[in-house]
């Protein structure tokens, strides 16, 4: 394989984690609907470890407005509930001593215009990220040229190449940033 074939699957597949990574940062912000997925990034400590909410009970979604979290221990359920709190969520964990029940409460207005704000700055972020994987891309290529690896026109190319590729992921940071706004402004 070829260092043009190398260095553009490179910048393909970190693009790729890099709107990965986007999309789970958005299924951490809470809108109006009850998602196991905003529960991802809290952590527990079992047996003097942290590990993952989802990884010491089960998490299901009974209706539109309620998590429910069945630990598989007994003694799980008071740690998770301090955890919720911890994590700050807006979120307020009811127990029956088995099962923690999470309502989801509507978002005020505020609270969605500043939710819509954090994710405007995460899709920045990720269009900050998606560059900077062009710029080493293009670093490669244009070293690769002076060391004589590839043509000039060779080079000219596969530049386009990447800017091709890396208006394609801007524009599917642009998409999920518009389908985070329409989940969060959806009452």
């Amino acid at each position: 394989m070829g260092i043009i074939e190398t260095v553009y699957g490179e910048t393909d597949s970190r693009m790729k984690k890099s709107i990965e990574n986007l999309k789970k940062e958005f299924s951490r912000i809470r809108t109006g609907r009850a998602t196991p997925g905003l529960l991802d990034g809290i952590t527990v400590d079992y047996y003097g470890s942290q590990m993952p909410v989802n990884q010491v009970a089960t998490v299901s979604v009974p209706d539109a407005r309620t998590i429910m979290v069945q630990p598989w221990e007994k003694s799980m359920v008071a740690p998770i509930e301090k955890a919720v709190q911890a994590a700050n969520l807006g979120l307020n964990p009811q127990s029956d001593g088995n099962i923690i029940r999470l309502p989801i409460p509507a978002l005020s207005e505020e609270r969605r215009k500043e939710l819509f704000k954090a994710c405007k700055q995460m899709a920045e972020d990720g269009k900050v990220a998606l560059r900077n994987i062009r710029r080493d891309s293009n670093d490669k290529l244009k070293k690769a040229e002076k060391d004589k690896l590839i043509t000039p026109d060779a080079s000219k190319k596969e530049l386009d190449a990447i800017q091709k590729l890396t208006d394609r992921f801007v524009a599917t940071v642009d998409e999920q940033l518009a389908l985070k706004e329409k989940e969060i402004m959806e009452i």
